[in-house]
């Protein structure tokens, strides 16, 4: 059997920090803001084109209109695309290394979320594509790394209510309605906390939060479910407890939805 190593490619072959930090730079002082710096940027890298530029206006002053957000990621890509190899540079080591895997007969590939345009820019620019068999960027498949079947890191998400829509109480018992039941619905961004940062994920989903009073005094039977669907479209992730255990469901195949 052939042995292969895949291997991602920001801030692990290629130093590419000050080209996304250059394009950032290029939209914020345009946009009147001052420019933010090299250990600003750096907890950033790898969460993509949206959350650095919602990072970045927090950084600056006050928070990006989300209505902008797409204009200004197609400006920021199209400043990267065009400076994508200007100060980006393999990591001391890099080549040597790879040179050497090839010549022992490994097969090696590049597995990133950078879209596949401009990891298809980048590699040639620096003379790195012709050392890999394979290069897979974003877009490439409808799926992006990691896929979460095969995520086992722990991720720490924060709900952050903006607006709320419901909020009912009923406490009157029928023979069609023998509990008691409480519903709450709210529009909430998502952050991600990386490092002790929040990193926004995205704003406007909608969280659901409702209660059914089975069991007043013992809690045995109680109906508690939480659940955030996307903005986009499609499911966050749901919980479900029924007073003995907890159903849960996410987007995210293979992984533990702890609620807190």
């Amino acid at each position: 059997m052939t042995p292969a190593l895949i291997f991602d490619l920001d801030g692990t072959l290629v130093d590419t920090a000050p080209d996304l930090l250059g394009a950032l730079n290029a939209i914020l002082i345009r946009e009147g803001r001052r420019p933010v710096d090299h250990a600003d940027l750096r907890h950033l890298v790898g969460y993509g084109a949206r959350t650095m530029l919602s990072e970045a206006f927090k950084m600056t002053g006050e928070a990006m209109d989300d209505a902008r957000l797409p204009n200004l990621i197609d400006e920021y890509i199209d400043h990267y695309r065009r400076h994508v190899a200007v100060a980006s540079r393999p990591f001391p080591g890099v080549e040597e290394t790879l040179a050497a895997l090839k010549a022992r007969g490994f097969k090696l590939g590049v597995l990133t979320n950078k879209p596949q345009e401009l990891t298809d820019l980048l590699l040639p620019a620096l003379d790195l594509d012709r050392y890999f068999d394979a290069i897979h960027g974003a877009g490439r498949y409808s799926y992006n790394k990691p896929d979460g079947s095969t995520d086992t890191k722990l991720h720490h998400y924060r709900l952050k209510s903006t607006s709320i829509s419901v909020l009912a109480v009923n406490t009157a018992l029928t023979a069609s309605h023998p509990y008691a039941t409480a519903q709450f619905s709210s529009k909430a961004n998502v952050v991600e906390l990386v490092n002790g940062v929040e990193v926004s994920i995205e704003g406007n989903d909608i969280m659901q939060l409702n209660l059914t009073d089975v069991s007043p005094t013992s809690g045995v039977g109680d109906i508690l479910s939480v659940s955030v669907q996307r903005s986009k479209g499609g499911l966050w992730f749901s919980s479900n407890w029924d007073g003995a255990k907890t159903v849960e469901k996410t987007i995210l195949p293979g992984g533990n939805l702890s609620v807190k």
